[in-house]
Formats: structure tokens, C-alpha cells, sequence
């Protein structure tokens, strides 16, 4: 089907399609959208990026549409579940465009935004809610709505649910909702505890697969850098310089990590914003916002705050840090070559992360080409913990008093007795010192 005029959808959704330009639908929607106009229940597996919000939103709200009258107070008729603030959004306003002027009433409730408003606009009931599972459940122990009329259930990017602990969670929810109902599950990886939740929640399921769990965009170009965790602040500058005026995702595996990157950017003349899970939902909103409109170029993100970002323009992607969890870096890598665009992925990989590189690669089932540096020796399983507790044990031998380190007693003296601090450990953020550019015969022929 070339068109979305073949997929039964209501002819309100078809026109504000067409308004937005939208005319030819994507494979997990040509696939999907049909069926769960039929009212199956769908698992689809589809990479970030490729429409899987309009190929479950637009038939669940061609079926809400035929109800024609409003849900009861405090009732929601249907429900979407996404694992982050930043998804939810992104769901809440595509669902709004594509229901734009039909009598459908949607909403999201997120965590970092007034509980009390949120139960405010759920009193009078609503067709389709968008939530967080940890801020639904709060306004359920509220009683601010309930469950038992509610007929379809969506878990967008159930995988990365599963890899922050929302398990137990979406089993809570999941018994509020009577047993009758649509379940659409949608992942981009399909790990053994995703196969146990499909499983529990679908019933006859229709499977969509428009690609092989854990296989990253064909119009991604990858490369993977090997350096030291030293040099790697000073290397993504130098990435960075090369691509003044283009768009900029940077992954760091901490929030402390991030912040204090996005400081020595900043230092070193970019244009940088940090977000994380501490920062307010106002400052994440900032943030992507300016990243967004272009007036900032560069965003260091974690993997739980940066889920679901829909930012068609970012042309290149950074691992600063290399993801333990191997599924995360198909979706990290997902935020670039959306809709159609060509990007760049660009892995920096330290000795102690090439075994994790090597699983990343396993859970693709390719490598990644090496577009700088020489590959490293592979470090041997928990050698990255044993390093950490003797860089702590240092640090900590570094600020014992001296006549403890000489063995003297107690006391002994009034300075003798004063910790003396550790010295700044200039590897930890790249020497911080402004990058200078890369010897030519260092990384030729690289690209990011």
C-alpha cells in the first residue's frame, strides 16, 4: 500500500495527515495499521525512527473515534506507557497533531510537572492518556482515575522499560486493566525478558517485523574511534570543530559524566546543554527546545533522558561512552537518519570498553568500522571494577594524613594530623585542556 487512504483509517485523521505532509506510510505502518484497525492485539518490531507512533496511534484513534460520545469522569480509554518524560511528550504531540479539530481528548501525565493540575484534567475523564509508569501510578494511589474501562494498552519502547526496572511497574498496571482489551507492545530490540512480557500481555498476536531486532538504520554511517578515556574530551572537540553548524548528540553513561562534559565544551567555545534524570522537567524541556530551534549545537544526554527524542535534524551521534547494556546503542545511535535523512555515528572506545564494543557488535551481528586509532586489547571481565576500586583505594591513600602513611601514632603533631587532598586527576576530564587538532596520518579518511 502506497498511501494512507488503504488503511481504514477515519477520514479526519487522513486530512490532518495530508495537511502535514504526510502521504506515504512507512513499513511498520503499512504492516500494523491494518491489523490493529481490526482490533488484534500487535507485537511490532521496528528501529527508532520509522513511524511506530502513527502505526499504533493513528488506527487507536480511528477506533476511539467510533465511540462517539465522551469517556466517563476520571475513566481513560485508552493508555500508552512510555519509559521517559521526553517520549511521552513526543507521543502527546504527534497524537494531538494527528486528532487535531476530532472530538478526542488527549493527555500526558509525566513526573517533574504538578501531580494536581494532572488530576485536575483527568476528572473529566479522557480518550487517550500518555504516562510514565511512575507518575500513573502515583495518581492511581490518588484515585485521580481509574482503569476498568480501559480498552487498549500501548508500551512504546517496552524494551528500554524493561532496562530501567519498570517491570514490576507495568505488572501493577497491567491488573488494573480488565483482561479484554487491544495490547500493542512495540520495541526495536526483542531481549529473552521482552519475549516473557509479550507473552503475559498479548493475547493471538499479530508479530511486525520490519527489520532484525538489534539491526541499526541502513542510512546510519557508523565508525568506532579507539583512544583513551583521557583523550576522549579533547577527541570529540575535534569531531566536534569539523562539523561547526551541524547538530550534535553526545551520550554519556553518567549525569555527574554529562554535566561536567557539557561544562568543558562549553569552556572550549561550543554551544552545549546537558540533559539527565536530575535535571527539572522545565530544564529538560529548555534544553531540548534550544537543541531543537538550532540555538544550541550540541546536547550530552544519558540514555534515559534522551529516550524518544524526535529531532529529525541531528546529523551526528557521539558515544562518548560506550553502553553496557548492547540493545542501548541501536537506540542511542537511532536519534540520527530519521525519516529518511542520512547520519553519522561515531563510537569513542577506551581499552577498558572493548568488551562491551564486542557485545554491541554480537547484539548487531556486524562490526563497526574502525574509522581511527588502533584497537586495543581486550580487557578481561571485571578488570573495569577491579581499576575502579584501585583508582578509590588510591585516591583515599592520597588523602590519609602523613603520620598515617608513616605509621605514626595518632595525633601526632597538629598538621600531621590534617588530610592533605588528592591531586586532580587530569585524565578523568581530558587534561582539560583546549583540543588542539589531530596529526593528519592519526585519523585519515575519518569521518564523523
Amino acid at each position: 500500500m502506497d498511501n494512507f487512504d488503504n488503511l481504514g483509517l477515519a477520514p479526519i485523521l487522513l486530512e490532518n495527515l495530508t495537511r502535514m505532509g504526510f502521504t506515504k506510510p512507512t513499513p511498520i505502518q503499512t504492516k500494523a495499521i491494518p491489523h490493529v484497525v481490526k482490533g488484534r492485539d500487535l507485537l511490532g518490531l521496528a528501529q527508532t525512527g520509522t513511524g511506530k507512533t502513527a502505526a499504533f496511534g493513528l488506527p487507536m484513534l480511528t477506533r476511539i473515534l467510533n465511540y462517539g460520545k465522551r469517556p466517563a469522569p476520571k475513566t481513560v480509554r485508552a493508555l500508552v506507557l512510555a519509559p521517559t518524560r521526553e517520549l511521552a511528550t513526543q507521543i502527546h504531540e504527534n497524537l494531538s497533531a494527528f486528532a487535531e479539530d476530532a472530538p478526542v481528548h488527549i493527555q500526558r501525565v509525566v513526573g517533574g510537572a504538578s501531580i494536581n493540575v494532572q488530576s485536575q484534567k483527568l476528572a473529566k475523564g479522557v480518550d487517550v492518556l500518555i504516562a510514565t509508569p511512575g507518575r500513573l501510578l502515583d495518581l492511581l494511589d490518588r484515585r485521580a482515575l481509574v482503569l476498568s474501562e480501559t480498552s487498549y494498552l500501548v508500551l512504546d519502547e517496552a524494551d528500554q522499560m524493561l532496562d530501567i526496572g519498570f517491570i514490576h511497574a507495568l505488572r501493577k498496571i497491567a491488573k488494573l486493566i480488565p483482561a479484554e482489551r487491544q495490547t500493542l507492545l512495540f520495541s526495536a530490540t526483542m531481549p529473552k525478558l521482552m519475549e516473557e512480557l509479550a507473552d503475559s500481555y498479548l493475547t493471538d498476536p499479530v508479530r511486525v517485523q520490519v527489520s532484525l531486532p538489534g539491526k541499526a538504520a541502513d542510512k546510519i554511517e557508523q565508525g568506532v574511534h579507539f583512544t583513551t578515556q583521557g583523550e576522549k574530551a579533547t577527541l570529540l572537540a575535534q569531531y566536534l570543530g569539523e562539523h561547526k553548524g551541524e547538530s550534535a548528540l553526545v551520550f554519556n553513561r553518567t549525569k555527574h559524566g554529562s554535566d561536567k562534559l557539557a561544562g568543558l565544551l562549553e569552556k572550549w567555545g561550543f554551544s552545549v546543554a546537558a540533559i539527565h534524570g536530575n535535571k527539572s522537567q522545565g530544564q529538560r524541556e529548555r534544553a531540548l527546545a534550544a537543541f531543537r530551534e538550532g540555538k544550541t549545537e550540541v546536547l550530552v544526554a544519558t540514555d534515559v533522558a534522551a529516550r524518544g527524542l524526535d529531532i529529525p535534524l541531528v546529523a551526528h551521534v557521539y558515544n562518548y561512552d560506550l553502553p553496557n547494556v548492547p540493545e542501548n546503542y541501536v537506540h542511542r545511535i537511532g536519534r540520527t537518519a530519521r525519516a529518511g535523512r542520512d547520519g553519522r555515528a561515531v563510537a569513542l572506545c577506551a581499552p577498558l570498553e572493548m568488551g562491551d564494543l564486542r557485545e554491541i557488535e554480537k547484539a548487531m551481528g556486524a562490526k563497526i568500522p574502525v574509522i581511527g586509532g588502533t584497537p586495543h586489547e581486550e580487557v578481561a571481565p571485571g578488570a573495569r571494577e577491579r581499576n575502579a576500586q584501585k583508582k578509590r583505594n588510591q585516591q583515599r591513600q592520597a588523602a590519609r594524613p602523613k603520620s598515617a602513611k608513616a605509621g605514626g601514632k595518632p595525633g601526632a603533631g597538629k598538621s600531621a594530623g590534617k588530610p592533605r587532598a588528592a591531586k586532580p586527576n587530569k585524565a578523568a576530564n581530558g587534561g582539560a585542556q583546549p583540543p588542539r587538532r589531530a596529526k593528519s596520518g592519526n585519523r585519515s579518511g575519518a569521518r564523523a
